[in-house]
């Protein structure tokens, strides 16, 4: 009886805490509890949840970091979430349909909260700002949700985007009236800008480090305004901030130079359709898409995972030129910048293509003067040698075709030595004189029948292999 009844509360207590995370699922999302393991953090780093916060999101880095206000008034780390999902390229959002989420500074008010979204629970970044509209770019409901699903938005596993979003009401509802969202295309590193230098983005990406740069020095967020198509940031009149801002980006610009000057490769990274943090991907390539689909998504398991096709592997590194100009594209294994470093060098390591030489026309040749006519003897054994002639002496290869087959039908002399090769291969001297020349060659003796029988039975052995090789 015992067993039965410890049996059945083990089964109500079960069905209650199921109960408990389904009360959350629903029509209540929007009562999503900050999490016991989170508040036990907050209280561990002096936070508590009516401080204000700030968001912080890293496309290359798939990251997205929650920052919170101390009682000392500076911001601090809180926590960072991996990225389930980001679709596009780095760069901003320019017009609707491209597929990119925003980059920027962005501010989100109660108003933009949106418990009943198809993605779970998800907020609007506020894209356009002033900034975007000041470009003329176009899109709306661009947003931070749940679902693993992306097209121009930032995506969370459900049970992260719970998190957030409560860690967001919270903060509003102790009195912040908009949240600073500053969402870059990579941490504003040295490294990230020396490798990234030649970006056609580069200049809008230093505009954002300006506010990036306040922020970590100020642990305070910047006063963000818009003025001549950049973003102006204000500090708050400390003039000591002022000036460790304007050393930090003067140290940054100094370290990029020296990572140039070492060789770093300048390259841009071309994403087939955005990224995922590598958590993720390792439950994608190793269970597939449905694998990763029940391991981010609880209440909205039927969107799915956007174009799981397209992150299965890392984006192509394009090494660049001192121009810009695309000189060979290598494909990652990762975003990681130890990965694409490896896709670079293997880049510098690749011998350049060898370029065909150009063809040179021939020299148009003179042509030569018709030989004198000339009478050739044909020594045969026995004969006494044909007195010198002067004149040009030629190789065969340089006689016009008609001479050189005069000059080849002499019957070859008897008992001479076997040419190594064929008698064509071999460059034959022939006289050409300068000028006529009358030459008496005396009759050949008479041979018997029998002799002249065997020369013919038996032909020269050098033209016997011609015959046979060719």
């Amino acid at each position: 009886m015992a067993i039965k009844q410890l049996a059945l509360v083990a089964f109500v207590a079960l069905s209650l805490g199921a109960c408990e995370e389904d009360r959350y699922r629903g029509a209540a999302r929007h009562q999503i509890p900050i999490p016991a393991a989170t508040y036990a953090l907050m209280s561990e780093k002096g936070m508590s949840k009516d401080q204000p916060i700030l968001i912080r999101s890293y496309k290359k880095e798939s990251e997205l970091e929650i920052w919170k206000r101390k009682a000392d008034g500076q911001y601090a780390l809180l926590k960072s979430y991996p990225m389930c999902r980001w679709s596009g390229q780095l760069g901003p959002k320019k017009r609707e349909g491209d597929r990119q989420a925003p980059e920027g500074f962005y501010a989100i008010s109660p108003a933009q909260m949106n418990p009943n979204s198809s993605f779970y629970v998800s907020f609007n970044m506020g894209y356009p700002n002033a900034y975007d509209r000041s470009h003329g770019r176009t899109g709306a409901h661009l947003m931070v949700h749940g679902a693993c699903s992306s097209a121009g938005c930032y995506s969370m596993t459900d049970d992260q985007m719970g998190e957030i979003y409560a860690l967001v009401r919270e903060a509003h509802n102790g009195g912040q009236r908009a949240i600073q969202m500053q969402a870059l295309p990579f941490r504003m590193t040295p490294q990230n800008l020396a490798k990234h230098r030649l970006d056609s983005n580069i200049a809008f990406w230093k505009n954002l480090k300006e506010g990036a740069d306040y922020f970590e020095i100020a642990k305070d967020e910047p006063q963000v305004g818009v003025s001549g198509g950049r973003y102006v940031f204000n500090g708050n009149g400390d003039s000591s901030v002022t000036v460790a801002v304007q050393r930090k980006r003067q140290q940054d610009e100094v370290e990029v130079a020296a990572l140039v000057a070492k060789g770093t490769p300048a390259v841009k990274l071309l994403y087939d359709d955005g990224d995922q943090h590598d958590s993720f991907k390792r439950t994608l390539v190793a269970g597939g898409s449905d694998a990763l689909n029940r391991e981010a998504s609880w209440a909205s398991r039927d969107v799915g995972v956007s174009r799981p096709d397209a992150l299965t592997g890392g984006p192509r590194v394009a090494v660049l030129d001192d121009k810009g100009n695309t000189k060979a594209t290598f494909r990652a294994t990762s975003a990681d910048s130890s990965a694409v470093l490896a896709a670079a060098g293997a880049a510098a390591a690749e011998p350049p293509a060898a370029k065909p030489e150009p063809v040179k026309p021939e020299p148009a040749r003179a042509a030569p003067p018709a030989p004198a006519t000339t009478q050739l003897a044909r020594v045969q054994p026995g004969a006494a040698a044909p007195a010198p002639v002067s004149g040009t002496f030629t190789t065969a290869s340089e006689e016009s075709e008609p001479f050189y087959r005069r000059a080849l039908s002499f019957i070859p002399l008897i008992g001479a030595s076997k040419p190594a090769v064929a008698a064509e291969e071999q460059p034959v001297a022939s006289a050409v004189p300068t000028a006529p020349t009358n030459i008496r060659a005396p009759l050949p003796p008479r041979r018997a029948d029998k002799l002249r029988t065997t020369q013919l039975n038996q032909p020269d052995a050098a033209f016997a292999s011609q015959s046979t090789t060719r």
